[in-house]
């Protein structure tokens, strides 16, 4: 039987997302990365096989429950370590994430096993491959980066104290911003605030997190568009989604049909056995 062909299967892009230089998803069953150095922080999870590297003279693994964290400058390289290589999700974020004086940490500590903080960077990478989801992206990168932040000094990651002014504040934000959007890091510096604080703060006090409250909100909008006829493609235009599939994904997620179906199902006045 011949021998199955070396699988490599890349994609590589560049979100509109603060402190994000590149994020890269790949396949491979047998090539093996030489020594090299990036510019920036390389935060990796592999879905499929695992990946053998060499940091720092050191030998270091990534099995499935564990977050690898590479810092900048420091020489490694990578092999797959089974037989059907290995699926890998990275994303490589410079120093407004995590401080160069953090490296030293990272080195001694790459592999960090840790099943929130995996859970967290997965859905991180869910928001990064969708356009339009920028504020999601903002918000859990920003809980991810406390939580690294955490993991490198040692200490456990603390709830900040509530915060309902704050919190309070950014809905406002939020409300005002509705159609065109807001990065985290913008209603960061109007409000004075930490990301991850302002992520906390609302998620305390609303029990839902900003992004899902943006979007909620434009879901309601469109509700609205589409009880007065409006296309679903308009819709999309003018509730601040990136294209009509991004309206279809979160108003068939809020509102259980997607919106053509929601819009064929409106009537002009009630049906007759509603009391």
């Amino acid at each position: 039987m011949a021998a199955q062909r070396p699988q490599r299967e890349v994609s590589a892009w560049r979100p509109r997302v603060s402190g994000v230089v590149e994020v890269f998803h790949a396949r491979f069953t047998e090539y093996a990365y030489p020594m090299h150095v990036h510019d920036a922080w390389t935060l990796l999870i592999v879905d499929d096989g695992a990946v053998r590297y060499d940091l720092d003279r050191h030998e270091h693994g990534t099995p499935h429950d564990t977050v690898s964290l590479l810092p900048p400058h420091v020489p490694h390289n990578g092999a797959p370590a089974t037989a059907d290589g290995f699926r890998k999700r990275v994303v490589y974020l410079d120093a407004s994430h995590l401080p160069d004086d953090l490296i030293g940490a990272a080195v001694d500590g790459p592999d960090l096993r840790d099943p929130l903080l995996r859970l967290r960077v997965g859905q991180l990478h869910t928001a990064l491959a969708h356009p339009g989801e920028e504020l999601e992206a903002g918000s859990r990168l920003a809980l991810i980066g406390e939580r690294l932040r955490a993991h490198l000094a040692d200490r456990p990651a603390g709830e900040r104290l509530a915060d309902p002014a704050l919190a309070r504040r950014l809905r406002e934000l939020l409300d005002e911003h509705v159609v065109e959007g807001l990065t985290l890091d913008a209603a960061a510096a109007l409000l004075h605030a930490h990301p991850a604080h302002l992520v906390r703060a609302f998620s305390r006090a609303y029990g839902i997190a900003p992004h899902q409250y943006l979007m909620s909100r434009r879901v309601g909008r469109a509700r609205r568009l589409l009880l007065d006829g409006r296309a679903p493609g308009e819709v999309a235009a003018l509730t601040g989604f990136y294209d009509q599939a991004h309206l279809t994904r979160h108003f068939g997620k809020l509102v259980g049909v997607p919106p053509g179906r929601y819009r064929a199902g409106v009537r002009t006045e009630p049906p007759r056995d509603v009391t």
